[in-house]
């Protein structure tokens, strides 16, 4: 499939600058593959449709802030970096994107806080977009995090335009976010309350997580019409042998398996094994998925509205139907559903 075909109007006020106020009340669009049917809820009528023995896949990555401002030396310009990821713990090495990009040289030194509490090296030009900085710090590495923790800012979406308030440090997270690593939430998630996961758990639904540090390569303009051109940014996984074998069990059985994400279907298609089952994994994967594509593991998805032309669109195409998810998109446009990271949800079923 081309690029193109991925474009379509998304008026600007379906993209929604605050999450609701209660996160599984927001609306929800059912989509069924064999009917090509389409049904409209709210997030917490999801429960009518699971059962015993059916699991939910979670992505447990947590978002950290990543986002600084700070000034370079001698000239104070006003600088953005944002955290990439961490290359080298004991050397306090990280990958970052810089803006004004321009602006910076190597071995230009960038200062951050008030009273400069954290300063920084840039030793190298890892790429035409990023520069790989030291971060001179010579206390312990847990005052070094709490540091960045007090300075950073969380990293909204540009998409965005507003201010970050202190509010987005908790909703700009799923409830079961454990392991650090995202710069992007993966927002499907954001839809589940502690209560609506206890109310599935009482009805016999299990959950299984992984881990996958979602990076900005999902928000990277695709810039080929020819998709199988496009080279995804890679991005660090993690699934358990624990975890794998509590989806491979309901599998086994014939049960719903539930993918919650796009960045959980990158998870879990990348690592299956030759009878279809999920396999341990522990590495890195850079997997682009877009019609056509036969998935392995999960039988339904919950997903958000993407914005046009985005992998995670492409993904949802993948595993729907492409002119029935068209069609999908274009009712949730009439029907003034809500796009992207605080919108509203779909259930492909």
């Amino acid at each position: 499939m081309k690029l193109s075909q991925f474009r379509y109007h998304l008026p600007p006020d379906l993209v929604p600058d605050r999450p609701a106020e209660n996160r599984d009340e927001s609306r929800l669009m059912v989509l069924q593959r064999k009917t090509q049917s389409i049904e409209h809820r709210t997030f917490k009528d999801i429960l009518e449709y699971f059962g015993e023995g059916d699991v939910f896949i979670v992505n447990n990555t947590k978002v950290f802030p990543a986002r600084l401002y700070g000034e370079k030396e001698k000239t104070g310009a006003k600088i953005e970096v944002f955290l990439l990821r961490e290359l080298n713990r004991e050397s306090r090495l990280w990958d970052v994107l810089v803006d004004p990009a321009r602006k910076i040289r190597i071995g230009n030194k960038l200062y951050f806080g008030e009273d400069d509490s954290l300063v920084a090296e840039v030793i190298d030009n890892t790429t035409s977009r990023g520069r790989t900085l030291r971060f001179l710090y010579d206390g312990p590495y847990e005052e070094f995090k709490k540091t960045i923790e007090k300075l950073g800012k969380t990293p909204l979406p540009k998409l965005h335009n507003r201010e970050v308030e202190p509010e987005d440090k908790e909703r700009y997270q799923t409830i079961y976010a454990k392991h650090e690593g995202a710069v992007v939430a993966p927002t499907a998630g954001l839809h589940f309350s502690r209560e609506l996961m206890k109310r599935l758990e009482l009805i016999g639904v299990s959950f299984a997580e992984v881990t996958l540090h979602a990076g900005l390569g999902n928000f990277r303009s695709i810039d080929v019409e020819d998709l199988t051109k496009h080279k995804m940014d890679s991005e660090e996984v993690l699934i358990e042998a624990s975890q794998a074998d509590i989806v491979n069990m309901a599998k086994d059985i014939r049960k719903q398996v539930v993918a919650v994400g796009t960045t959980t279907m990158k998870a879990i298609e990348s690592s299956v094994s030759i009878q279809g089952h999920l396999k341990p994994f522990r590495g890195w994967s850079n997997k682009f998925i877009f019609p056509p594509y036969d998935f392995s593991i999960a039988t339904a998805m919950v997903t958000n509205f993407h914005p046009p032309m985005t992998p995670m669109l492409m993904q949802v195409a993948a595993f729907t139907d492409y002119d029935f998810l068209m069609r999908a998109y274009q009712e949730a446009i009439d029907k003034k559903y809500q796009f992207f990271t605080f919108g509203d949800a779909m259930l492909i079923l």
